[in-house]
C-alpha cells in the first residue's frame, strides 16, 4: 500500500489493468453510509486507482427477481468485480444462489452471502461475517472473558450479522455458557437453531421471538454479560430493540453495530457507562474489518494487520 509516496510493510504493489472496476455496495440507504467517501481514499492507497464503488439501495422488501437480476448483470458484466452486501444477505441466497459459481462453506451452511467475487469467469459468493465480528470482537473481548466473568451473550437480532456473531461466540474456546438470541422473525430463529446444532456448539442457544423491545431480557444476565445490537434498528431503521431506560447488567459489553444513524441504543448504553462500568463500542472497527476483508476478496489483495490499521486511519481521516 501507499500512502503519500511511502510504502506500508504488507501492502500491495501499484495494481495495473484496474481501472475502470467497478466493486458495488448493496444496502438500503448506501449514500449515507462513510464508505462512499472512504473507498476513493482507499483505492488510491491500495494501489487501485481507477476501481469506483457503486451503490445499490434496495428495499427491505424487494421482491426474487430484484436479487436475480442484480446478480445476474455482475455476473455477466466484466466491469463488475464484486460487491459487499448487507441487510439482504440471507434474501441474495435464497433468490440467487443458483447463479453462483461456488459459495463458501459458512455460506452454504448459514444460507448467506455477505460478499461476491469473481475469479476467472467464477462468479464465487462468500459469507464472511464470522471472520469480520471475530476480528473486532477480540479487539475489546478478553480472551478468558466468559470463564473469568460467568457472563452470557444477549444478541439482540438473527439475521445475517447476529447470526455470524453466535456462530462464532458458541465456537469460540472460552464459549460462553448461554447465547440468547431474538429476532421479529420466528423464521430466522428456528434457522440459527438450525445452524448451531448442525454445528455441533456445546453452548446454550435460547431464542425468543420479540416484536417491541427486549427490556425484559436484561433481567437476570449475569454481569459481564455481552449485549449486541444486531437488528439493524437505528441505522436502516429508526429506534432501538431496547427503551431507552433499559438498564444493563454491571460490567457489561455493550456492542452497537451501527456506527451511523440515530444510534438510540449507543446512546442509552453511553448514558450508563459510567454508573455501571460498561464498556461500549460502536460499529468503527466492525466496519472496517468488513470492507477491508471483502476488498480484499473482491481485488485479490493481501490484507494484514498493517494494512487494516493504515486503511482504518486513513479512513478515520476522511470521516
Amino acid at each position: 500500500m501507499k500512502r503519500g509516496g511511502k510504502a506500508v510493510p504488507g501492502g500491495a504493489p501499484e495494481a495495473s489493468g484496474r481501472d475502470d472496476q467497478i466493486m458495488e455496495f448493496v444496502g438500503v440507504s448506501t449514500a449515507g453510509s462513510s464508505i462512499m467517501k472512504v473507498f476513493p481514499a482507499w483505492a488510491r492507497a491500495l494501489g487501485l486507482p481507477g476501481a469506483r464503488l457503486v451503490g445499490h439501495d434496495v428495499p427491505l422488501d424487494a421482491p426474487p427477481r430484484a436479487y436475480r437480476e442484480l446478480v445476474a448483470g455482475m455476473r455477466d458484466d466484466p466491469r463488475r468485480r464484486g460487491a459487499l452486501v448487507t441487510t439482504h444477505k440471507i434474501a441474495i441466497h435464497r433468490a440467487a444462489a443458483d447463479l453462483f459459481d461456488e459459495i463458501d462453506d459458512f455460506g452454504t451452511l448459514a444460507g448467506e452471502i455477505s460478499s461476491i467475487s469473481k475469479r476467472g469467469d467464477r462468479l464465487i459468493g462468500h459469507a464472511k461475517d464470522p471472520i469480520t465480528a471475530g476480528l473486532a470482537l477480540e479487539e475489546f473481548l478478553d480472551p478468558r472473558h466468559f470463564a473469568r466473568t460467568g457472563g452470557r451473550v444477549l444478541c439482540l437480532g438473527a439475521g445475517g450479522a447476529g447470526t455470524a456473531i453466535a456462530w462464532y461466540l458458541a465456537r469460540r474456546p472460552d464459549a460462553p455458557e448461554e447465547i440468547i438470541c431474538t429476532d421479529v422473525d420466528g423464521e430466522r430463529l428456528r434457522a440459527l437453531e438450525d445452524l448451531l446444532a448442525r454445528g455441533g456448539t456445546g453452548t446454550k442457544l435460547t431464542t425468543h421471538l420479540v416484536n417491541g423491545r427486549a427490556d425484559h431480557l436484561l433481567d437476570g444476565l449475569p454481569p459481564g454479560s455481552l449485549v449486541v445490537n444486531a437488528s439493524g434498528l437505528g441505522k436502516d431503521r429508526p429506534g432501538s430493540p431496547l427503551g431507552p431506560d433499559a438498564a444493563f447488567p454491571r460490567g457489561a459489553l455493550v456492542w452497537e453495530l451501527n456506527y451511523r444513524g440515530e444510534l438510540d441504543f449507543l446512546h442509552a448504553a453511553r448514558a450508563q457507562r459510567e454508573a455501571a462500568g460498561l464498556t461500549v463500542v460502536d460499529g468503527w472497527r466492525y466496519f472496517i474489518h468488513g470492507w477491508s476483508q471483502v476488498i480484499a476478496e473482491v481485488f485479490d489483495l493481501p490484507m494484514g494487520p498493517e494494512v487494516v490499521d493504515e486503511l482504518s486511519r486513513i479512513a478515520g481521516e476522511v470521516r
